[in-house]
């Protein structure tokens, strides 16, 4: 696609929110703050994908192929890979079955507070370094840490890089 086209067609992107993704003044200023159009939709993986509306008129949509996961917090990670690893797993599995990317940006978080175990949880360090650095080699997955006041810029960017390499790739 010549960069002309890329550069309109990603005017058009629009974010689609998972409708697990609970609909709380938190959320909706994370949402508001990517300055994107938004729909609430059920996905298969991720907490946040998107489309694009091409050149021709028709819609590309990227549900199935790119998704950024996001959790609060060290803590809510941890629960997912303790008592709820199995529904968690299967997140995961599901995207890598479908060949699709899933980021997973974790706010409030950076690998310091990881390894010097700086989170309410009573799980180990070491453990929480291993399940992240695990997931990150079994599911081919990026780990994105920040401040929850930026992990709507963080949203977007992933998403529009994602659709930019995506879109230059076709002819």
């Amino acid at each position: 696609m010549h960069p002309v086209d890329i550069e309109n067609t990603l005017k058009t992107l629009t974010l689609v929110v998972d409708t697990r993704e609970q609909d709380t003044e938190r959320a909706r200023r994370r949402i508001s703050r990517t300055r994107l159009p938004y729909v609430r939709r059920a996905l298969s993986f991720g907490d946040y994908t998107c489309f694009v509306t091409l050149p021709d008129g028709a819609e590309l949509d990227f549900s199935d192929s790119v998704a950024v996961e996001r959790k609060m917090d060290l803590d809510e990670i941890i629960s997912c890979f303790t008592r709820h690893r199995a529904r968690f797993e299967r997140e995961f599995i599901r995207a890598k079955n479908a060949n699709a990317k899933l980021y997973l940006l974790i706010e409030n978080a950076s690998w310091e507070k990881v390894i010097s175990g700086k989170y309410r949880s009573k799980m180990f360090p070491n453990a929480l370094l291993a399940s992240m650095t695990a997931w990150m080699a079994r599911y081919d997955t990026q780990i994105v840490m920040c401040d929850e006041i930026i992990s709507s810029v963080m949203i977007r960017e992933i998403l529009i890089r994602e659709v930019k390499e995506r879109l230059g790739k076709t002819d």
